[in-house]
């Protein structure tokens, strides 16, 4: 089957890696990047554009992307993948994230080969204005609560790009000190309590990849006494009650460059990139072939 290719991955990097927040030039042009691309692998994509409230009062217009396969209309079970566009102004965002939209794409490519004959279907979307406090996340799981139809889980693709092999390398929350690594070279799974067949799925897949080391978190409470895990586009489907995880390097607690204007392609870890997102299509194939 088509596997994840660095070559490919690298290429959408270069396109990517550079400031692009909501409401730009910049952003409006990658949307249109992405958008040929996902329709040149065969997906059917329609803009939504919605509106929304920022915490501090703000009215802000957001643009998602919406791709699904044309031969799913009629499917009652559904897996989304979503992985956020926008970046800070102030930073050309390459782990956070284009990382996650670099791996989306290249599961765009390889995931008709990898698509078991029954299961649920996929959805990838790509959202706005998650640095505003995950708006764009809160809107789609606002699409989903007026849908009849089975979502079997929501994945975001959270800065996937970042690894360290040096030792003490990788923080951790009070609470987490002592139980998980300190060396930052492992991908992180975390879900809630609503997403334990999510959650084994992903880490499964993900541990398919060998040298990829992965950890696994599950939080009580919808993640609301660690807050640092509800930062991404999955938090307002925990809110909602979906099953959710977000797949990730751990951003700030492992990579200095987050949210500043050395966050830049020379920093990832290709290699680690590619692995990430081999993970992430076989644990793709583990959940949707499960939904039957």
């Amino acid at each position: 089957m088509t596997d994840i290719e660095a070559a490919r991955l690298r290429e959408h990097l270069t396109t990517i890696v550079r400031p692009r927040p909501n409401g730009s030039t910049e952003l409006e042009s990658l949307r249109a990047y992405v958008s040929e691309q996902l329709t040149n692998f065969g997906w059917t994509v329609r803009r939504h554009e919605f509106e929304a409230v920022s915490e501090i009062g703000d009215r802000l217009s957001g643009t998602q992307l919406i791709a699904t396969l044309p031969s799913s209309s009629s499917a009652d079970s559904w897996l989304c993948v979503a992985a956020h566009l926008d970046s800070r102004p102030e930073t050309p965002g390459a782990d956070d994230n284009a990382s996650g939209v670099a791996g989306l794409l290249e599961i765009a490519r390889c995931w008709p080969a990898w698509r078991p004959d029954r299961g649920a279907e996929v959805e990838l979307v790509v959202t706005d204005l998650e640095e505003q406090g995950m708006l764009g996340g809160a809107e789609h799981a606002r699409l989903w609560r007026a849908r009849t139809e089975r979502l079997i889980g929501m994945v975001a693709l959270e800065m996937i790009g970042y690894c360290d092999q040096r030792p003490h390398t990788q923080a951790l929350p009070k609470q987490l000190v002592g139980k998980y690594p300190t060396t930052g070279n492992f991908v992180a799974v975390i879900g809630n309590q609503n997403s334990t067949s999510l959650m084994e799925c992903f880490g499964n897949g993900l541990k398919e990849i060998s040298q990829l080391p992965v950890e696994t978190l599950q939080v009580p409470e919808n993640g609301n006494l660690l807050q640092a895990v509800r930062l991404s586009d999955h938090s307002p489907f925990w809110d909602a009650g979906f099953p959710a995880v977000m797949v990730t390097d751990t951003s700030f607690l492992r990579n200095p460059h987050y949210h500043r204007g050395s966050d830049t392609f020379e920093t990832l870890d290709l290699e680690f990139l590619r692995q990430v997102t081999a993970g992430c299509l076989r644990a793709m194939r583990l959940t949707v072939g499960q939904a039957f």
